[in-house]
């Protein structure tokens, strides 16, 4: 069969592994292997009329960097790819991107129905900083579908999710809050990071809009900070690209380089991740100095069959709460001699957080119990060390407490 007619010539029949590979490559005359970076601010157009063509949008290209660049372009097409998306956009981050996915949705007198198990920024975003624009927000325990029925308005217009929750890996019903949302005519918006595109699918799903930082997995390695927004064509490129053209988030082309190279070890990377996490559940479920863990692949996981519905593997974080509260925490924390101490997740290196003093830090005591936010809980994002390593690490560090 020539290389013409070779179906594997389509991505869309191709792996997730040899998408992060291929996917969306744009070579230059140079035909070079490696994705070309184009640092560059803007573009010039061989005559005037191109340039007005251009700038009509009568003709594709690109003519200034803050809104379409050509690695950045890459980035996006392989993405969506993964995802099964019709489109993307990048940004300066995670939180960029979220920002930018609730805002472009929304306007003054519209409301917002959120379960209230968030990370500490998406959290403020939805209850803070979008009422003083007139838009108002209403946090409901996400684990139950009725819930998000409940909290619905007739100016309710986004519904706003992340499934597995942070720090607590609580789970939100994707599908049943999707067909909740769309009844009543909003659009449902999933924080996809802590599952990956690689074992969870929410634009399959029935979600609208879908945000990851790709600070987390998709570099994996402490590098550079990015985010992503994909869904379709008209969300994508209606309002979330006017949000970005006119207040300019906007992602780097070297970042968004080094998030291809990241893109291309991802799935080994996560793969390794999960399989060290799974063993690590384990260990801390059985620990008598554990009250409780909460990883979304484990039997104890009490929307454990939804998990294994929703989630093709339990990814690369593991919570658990240690019995004595902050003070034991911080003892596990302090007597770790591989695990680093530290707020990012995804990473190669094994990374311990204590949320209560954290990330969650900036919300009421009211709002980290209700969230599941403990004196005694600790986040714990899997890294690419030998997993026995890290078993006897936190074994070791249980003894001290």
């Amino acid at each position: 069969m020539s290389k013409s007619n070779n179906p594997l010539n389509d991505p869309r029949n191709q792996a997730a592994e040899t998408q992060l590979v291929h996917g969306g490559i744009m070579r230059s005359q140079f035909n070079e292997t490696s994705e070309a970076l184009y640092l560059t601010s803007g573009y010039t157009y061989p005559s005037s009329e191109h340039a007005e063509a251009l700038f009509k949008g009568d003709i594709p290209g690109h003519n200034y960097s803050r809104f379409a660049n050509p690695t950045v372009d890459v980035l996006l097409e392989r993405m969506a790819l993964l995802e099964g998306a019709e489109d993307a956009r990048g940004f300066a981050s995670g939180m960029a991107a979220v920002t930018a996915a609730v805002m472009s949705q929304v306007r003054a007198g519209d409301h917002i129905v959120a379960a209230r198990a968030l990370f500490g920024g998406c959290r403020y975003v939805v209850e803070e900083f979008m009422p003083r624009w007139g838009v108002q927000s209403t946090l409901i325990d996400g684990r139950d579908p009725k819930n998000f029925e409940a909290a619905m308005r007739p100016n309710t217009k986004l519904v706003f999710i992340e499934t597995p929750t942070n720090p607590t890996l609580e789970l939100v019903d994707i599908r049943a809050v999707a067909d909740i949302a769309h009844a009543h005519g909003a659009r449902l918006v999933v924080d996809n990071v802590f599952a990956t595109a690689l074992y969870q699918k929410p634009l399959q799903l029935g979600a609208d809009l879908v945000t990851y930082s790709a600070t987390k997995h998709i570099d994996g390695q402490g590098r550079v900070l990015g985010g992503l927004v994909l869904g379709s064509k008209e969300l994508i490129g209606g309002e979330v690209h006017t949000l970005l053209r006119q207040t300019g988030p906007s992602l780097s082309p070297f970042n968004a380089w080094v998030l291809l190279k990241g893109l291309e070890t991802m799935p080994l990377r996560v793969r390794q991740m999960t399989e060290s996490a799974v063993r690590i559940a384990d260990f801390l479920a059985g620990h008598p100095k554990i009250a409780r863990i909460m990883y979304p692949h484990h039997p104890s996981h009490p929307q454990y069959e939804l998990a294994k519905r929703q989630m093709t593997a339990g990814s690369t974080l593991v919570s658990f709460e240690v019995k004595g509260g902050q003070e034991a925490a911080f003892k596990l924390g302090n007597a770790l001699a591989v695990i680093l101490i530290s707020n990012n997740l995804g990473d190669a290196k094994s990374i311990l957080s204590h949320p209560r003093t954290t990330t969650h830090q900036r919300l009421s005591e009211e709002a980290r119990l209700e969230s599941g936010v403990t004196p005694g809980l600790l986040r714990l994002s899997v890294g690419l060390e030998n997993t026995d390593d890290l078993i006897k690490d936190i074994d070791y560090a249980l003894s001290q407490v």
